[in-house]
């Protein structure tokens, strides 16, 4: 049906047709609807027509409603129960407590800030549905353009002219080193330093691996990267067997860590980067997704 022919029907004369069909008069059915009786007449009256089929058959003692009449109550009673559902949902959604929320953030983020602040968020409004992608800064930049992502969490520093940036906070990268190796007991690390063992690192196209391997250029440090892996954990979990050491960003410190890493600040040089919340360009974020953002930025500092 296309929808210049359906009738124009509203909520409030489905409920005159209900009223009237249980109560089978017009006096009693217009006190239920705290309408006059006039009125109710005409309401019906104008519904009618709409139709073009006759609804209730009137007598001067009694209503009777009609076969064509006790169907559309019966599809009455389903659209209003369903309007009432749809108007409950839409209400929750715009009060954030339902809805879906998608984050594209990095790595080091989703394994050590992010579960915080999901919780944070979550426990006030259970309803909401939320789903992590972790990766890569190049992945991060591909799902906020694609708008598979509401928003990304990642670097802000140098964003493409789609993307917008707010930065949360600044995150200082680490070494981290085995438990019993030589530099683990050390208050600080450089390059250079870690430069004489073998480097457990992420991919080259990930935005972390750049940072470090242009810091070890300008400070003409070659780093020998002997296993390369695409998770955070991962790296760590290699750093805890001895395979070797790695740099990695503050926010993948501040997560659980296998027992056999320590975590040693880096210096000379000093890797320091912005982090903050990476949106589509002109996209406006449904109020549950703005829920969360705000959260983000109100938050964030505290689980530096």
């Amino acid at each position: 049906m296309m929808r210049g022919s359906l009738p124009d029907i509203g909520a409030r004369q489905l409920e005159a047709v209900l009223a009237l069909a249980e109560y089978g008069s017009f006096v009693a059915a217009a006190a239920r609807l705290r309408l006059s009786q006039p009125a109710l007449t005409r309401m019906v009256k104008r519904l009618e027509d709409e139709l073009g089929v006759r609804l209730f058959d009137r007598s001067t003692r009694r209503v009777r409603i009609t076969a064509p009449g006790r169907e559309f109550a019966a599809v009455a009673e389903r659209m209003l129960n369903d309007l009432g559902i749809t108007l409950q949902s839409v209400r929750e959604v715009a009060q954030e407590r339902r809805g879906l929320i998608v984050v594209s953030s990095v790595m080091s983020v989703a394994g050590g800030q992010l579960p915080r602040l999901i919780a944070a968020f979550h426990g006030d409004r259970p309803g909401v549905e939320i789903h992590i992608r972790e990766g890569i800064y190049a992945t991060i930049l591909d799902d906020v353009r694609s708008g598979v992502a509401d928003f990304g969490i990642g670097y802000v520093d140098a964003l493409p002219d789609f993307a917008v940036g707010t930065a949360l906070g600044r995150e200082t990268f680490h070494a981290v080193v085995p438990a019993r190796h030589k530099l683990a007991g050390r208050r600080r690390v450089t390059l250079a330093e870690l430069a004489a063992h073998p480097i457990v690192a992420l991919p080259t196209e990930s935005r972390t691996r750049r940072t470090i391997d242009a810091a070890a250029v300008t400070a003409g440090v070659q780093l020998h990267q002997r296993v390369v892996v695409t998770q955070v954990a991962t790296l760590l979990a290699l750093v805890a067997a001895s395979v070797g050491v790695g740099v990695v960003p503050g926010g993948a410190t501040r997560g659980p860590l296998p027992s056999g890493v320590r975590v040693v600040p880096l210096a000379k040089p000093k890797l320091v980067r912005r982090m903050g919340l990476i949106m589509l360009r002109g996209r406006e974020l449904t109020p549950v997704a703005a829920g969360l953002a705000a959260l983000l930025r109100r938050e964030w500092r505290r689980s530096d």
